[in-house]
């Protein structure tokens, strides 16, 4: 069971807002997540609000396996960044 962690649009059309899943590779673009990590919205003027994850959850599912998408890699990166300015 190959599982990713990749972006699942939920949005209104010309209004995205995403949810980050844990979701076997495949499953098509509308299948069953087998987890729901957190949510990612584009389009929020706030970076605190843009994305939020269960950081235990996401290190869980990657310590267990999961690859996730390049998309979610880059905000797991920028995510890590910032913490370590604060």
């Amino acid at each position: 069971m190959a599982v990713t962690i990749r972006l699942k649009r939920v949005g209104k059309p010309k209004h995205p807002h995403f949810r980050v899943v844990a979701i076997e590779k495949m499953r098509g673009p509308a299948g069953q997540p087998l987890e729901i990590l957190g949510t990612y919205d584009p389009k929020e003027t706030s970076s605190a609000k843009k994305l939020t994850l269960n950081q235990e959850r996401v290190d869980h599912w990657i310590k267990n396996g999961a690859k996730p998408s390049e998309t979610v890699a880059q905000l797991l990166k920028a995510l890590a960044s910032k913490k370590e300015k604060a």
